[in-house]
């Protein structure tokens, strides 16, 4: 009896020049990742680290990761969301879910070190095919949408460029000088000044940050022909995940906790956050420590966004975590004034209008670290907010409207943390 056959493309994934495994689409899209058994087999000091999830789970690298439509949480999450997603998924003529086109499609620029190839007609490696017993046998076929573009997940549109002579050229190359740029929001108004002048205070407070600069759109080099609002500047920042050594491989908490992006604002915690960082992490303590100042950081401006998706590890060796550098800190409370407090539980709380230092040391007892060795970083950040900030708000290119209403933010913020 002749077996029905079923159509599969592939694409083999890359950490630097290893290869680590197939991602298989099958009729149906349905999608399998199997690891690559070399890739396997490797010791620990000679493994690139895909995910913090194959440390935790011994078997991790031995059972196929299978979804539909969408791909599995540690793959789904390197695609954009939002106004960007629609805008590709619109180019491509395909379903908003359907990702591993999206994935075809953005392979050569992802975030951190993975890279995507499409694998050739009848070069899948045995291995990484599934048969469906006596019903469907796999036929490959190539890869429909071939890597062309790129994206990085986020809710405003953001593209990957090169600084050339003064300019910034959006492509698809990658360099040492790579930035990202976010484009205006047709929504929010302002959001790039928003975003330079609250990453210029979390900085002043000892949050580490990349670089970061405001571009005018007239200085961007084949920007997409997508609508934006009559505002000049973009708000531009230094890839991390790029060096003159290489791509750096880096991935968010959404991976590492394994949920999708819808699910970035639930379930998960800043404990559970913080307690990976302790006891997986190479930095231990210090990450916890800077994890405390960004979190005071995004209370005293009124962040209630740092979800499961604005914190990241990096791995700088390609094998050790640590807590990467900070991105993503916006003062959110200027355009959701009925907004209460921070996108995540901290010891069973949200509210702005409750958290005090009690709150980050009950976060601290349910970590298991030292509360005067959170505390220091807390007075620090203090002391240089109560001393600075008013004066340098007043020369940052916030709107003034919306200086107003982060200093009404900062008077009704309880005593502990009041400015």
């Amino acid at each position: 009896m002749t077996k029905q056959t079923e159509s599969v493309e592939a694409l083999a994934l890359y950490l630097h020049d290893q290869r680590i495994g197939v991602l298989a689409h099958y009729s149906g899209s349905r999608n399998i990742l199997t690891f690559d058994p070399a890739y396997a087999a490797l010791s620990w000091e000679d493994k690139p680290v895909f995910t913090l999830s194959q440390k935790s789970y011994s078997d991790y690298l031995h059972r196929p990761l299978v979804s539909s439509l969408r791909l599995p949480p540690v793959l789904s999450n390197l695609l954009p969301e939002g106004a960007l997603r629609a805008w590709m998924t619109q180019s491509l003529k395909i379903h908003h879910d359907s990702e591993f086109p999206l994935l075809a499609y953005a392979g050569k620029n992802l975030p951190g070190a993975l890279r995507v190839r499409p694998v050739l007609r009848d070069e899948m490696p045995a291995w990484a095919k599934v048969s469906r017993g006596d019903r469907l046998e796999p036929v490959q076929i190539d890869v429909r949408q071939q890597a062309d573009k790129f994206s990085l997940a986020g809710v405003q549109l953001k593209f990957s460029v090169q600084q050339e002579q003064g300019r910034s050229n959006v492509s698809a190359e990658i360099g040492e000088d790579s930035w990202i740029i976010k484009t205006p929001s047709v929504v929010h108004p302002s959001l790039a000044e928003n975003e330079f002048t609250a990453m210029t205070l979390a900085a002043s407070a000892g949050v580490e940050i990349p670089e970061i600069k405001l571009v005018r759109l007239s200085e961007i080099d084949n920007l997409p022909d997508i609508r934006l609002p009559d505002e000049p500047f973009a708000f531009s920042i230094k890839r991390f995940d790029r060096s003159p050594a290489g791509r750096i491989h880096t991935e968010d908490f959404a991976q590492i906790f394994e949920v999708y992006a819808h699910g970035k604002y639930g379930r998960h915690n800043y404990e559970q956050i913080a307690a990976v960082l302790d006891r997986v992490g190479s930095a231990g303590l210090a990450d916890v420590q800077q994890m405390a100042r960004r979190l005071l950081v995004n209370i005293l401006l009124g962040n209630g966004d740092a979800h499961l998706k604005n914190w990241s590890v990096i791995y700088p060796d390609g094998i050790n975590a640590r807590l990467s550098p900070a991105y993503d800190i916006v003062s959110t409370r200027i355009y959701m004034q009925d907004e209460q407090g921070v996108a995540l539980n901290m010891a069973r709380e949200k509210r702005w209008a409750v958290i005090d230092f009690a709150t980050f040391e009950k976060w601290t007892d349910r970590i298991g670290v030292s509360w005067p060795a959170i505390k220091v970083h807390l007075n620090d950040v203090l002391s240089i907010a109560r001393k600075e900030w008013h004066d340098r708000l007043d020369s940052l290119p916030m709107a003034d409207e919306h200086k107003v209403i982060l200093r009404r933010h900062w008077a009704s913020l309880p005593s502990d943390f009041k400015l």
